[in-house]
């Protein structure tokens, strides 16, 4: 009996550690996505928390995306690129293709289209996008909703098309109607209002289970100090 009672302790305080570390770990997320309101391209993490928390504790916590469009802000950059719809613009890095919705771009000497961390963007046809010529100024670039780009000859006083722009969805489909916004940037589509409520529920959960855990660690202390007299 006496036993049983250590071992039933025991097991309760393990459980309050396990839930108090599993708090911060969601406090944590809350917090990356604050910090992420400003970011351009920046998608809200969503939490996702699985049923046997109770046993494996932070473990059990992993996130999915927020796929919602994010706010557009007007920059007349011509290389700025935002998109109206969900999906993502393709970027060949040294690590493969990965995908993002910054659509901050540059262009190189050679009129390669590059991300801001000099990764090339990639075409629908899963090429690098590169204008035919290099224009006198980037006003002489034109990219359609549809993400087609083109490129003002001033000698033919014509546009010639360099590609269209590579929007797929998280799993690699192509977006037939990107809407794509020529000069716009898009911030996050994180609400500072409902992480702040969000972050509410996590302190009150940790101190609820922090007390429980002085409770059961005072009566531990008391059940060893008995068996010891």
């Amino acid at each position: 009996m006496i036993n049983g009672g250590v071992h039933f302790t025991e097991r309760g305080i393990i459980q309050n550690i396990r839930a108090m570390r599993m708090q911060t770990a969601l406090m944590a997320i809350t917090n990356e996505n604050v910090v992420g309101f400003d970011k351009i391209g920046y998608q809200r993490k969503i939490p996702v928390v699985s049923s046997f928390a109770e046993f494996i504790g932070e473990d059990a916590i992993s996130t999915t995306t927020d796929d919602t469009i994010g706010r557009l802000g007007l920059t007349e950059n011509p290389l700025d690129v935002a998109l109206a719809e969900k999906g993502y613009f393709q970027v060949l890095t040294k690590e493969g293709v990965k995908l993002t919705r910054d659509g901050r771009f540059k262009m190189n000497k050679n009129g390669e289209i590059l991300s801001l961390d000099g990764d090339k963007i990639l075409t629908n046809m899963g090429t690098p996008l590169v204008l035919p010529f290099v224009p006198e100024k980037l006003e002489d670039i034109s990219i359609d909703l549809n993400g087609v780009v083109r490129v003002l000859n001033n000698k033919t006083r014509k546009f010639e098309t360099a590609g269209t722009l590579s929007v797929v969805s998280q799993d690699g489909v192509a977006v037939l109607s990107p809407n794509v916004r020529q000069g716009y940037n898009e911030y996050s589509n994180v609400s500072l209002q409902t992480e702040f409520m969000q972050a509410m529920m996590y302190p009150r959960t940790f101190e609820a289970n922090r007390q429980l855990y002085q409770i059961q660690n005072s009566n531990l202390q008391r059940v060893i100090s008995s068996l010891g007299s």
